[in-house]
């Protein structure tokens, strides 16, 4: 089943314990540029992986980190919220895939992103740890204006 509702970060926090809280708390860390919160997310094991269309493919908590890090001491502001998605939950994992819609803002131009998302967690000491995403910009002038804005 599709959820409508999108996921912005600013949702109530949790004790990480639903699949939801662990998606809200992404947000909160990345639309507010905390790297700490960013990193109790993930798994900062060898085995988590991003892919994205800033960084490439990235194995590992450090450079995922290093991904996050140059985004958030970017210039730019990015902004993004997680909608028409599918959460499932298997277990001690969970997967959701959908869409990311939001900003991009810098001193010259602004830009609405669009990016199709899946995030994987899995049951970590009792609470949810990001151990892989995959985002990709559709359209290839969003991603090349995306690229030069961040990097």
């Amino acid at each position: 089943m599709t959820i409508r509702d999108p996921i912005t970060g600013r949702e109530k926090p949790g004790e990480l314990i639903e699949p939801a809280q662990a998606l809200s708390q992404f947000y909160r860390a990345f639309n507010t540029r905390d790297l700490a919160l960013m990193e109790q997310n993930w798994d900062t094991s060898g085995e988590a992986a991003m892919a994205n269309p800033l960084g490439g493919i990235k194995r590992g908590w450090p450079e995922i980190r290093e991904v996050y890090r140059r985004i958030f001491e970017a210039r730019a502001k990015v902004w993004v919220e997680f909608h028409d998605y599918t959460l499932t939950t298997a277990g001690d994992v969970f997967w959701a895939v959908g869409r990311e819609r939001g900003a991009l803002e810098t001193e010259q131009r602004s830009l609405d992103l669009a990016i199709r998302t899946s995030r994987v967690f899995r049951r970590v000491t009792g609470r949810w740890r990001q151990v892989h995403h995959h985002g990709s910009i559709e359209q290839p002038a969003l991603l090349d204006a995306y690229q030069k804005a961040v990097c």
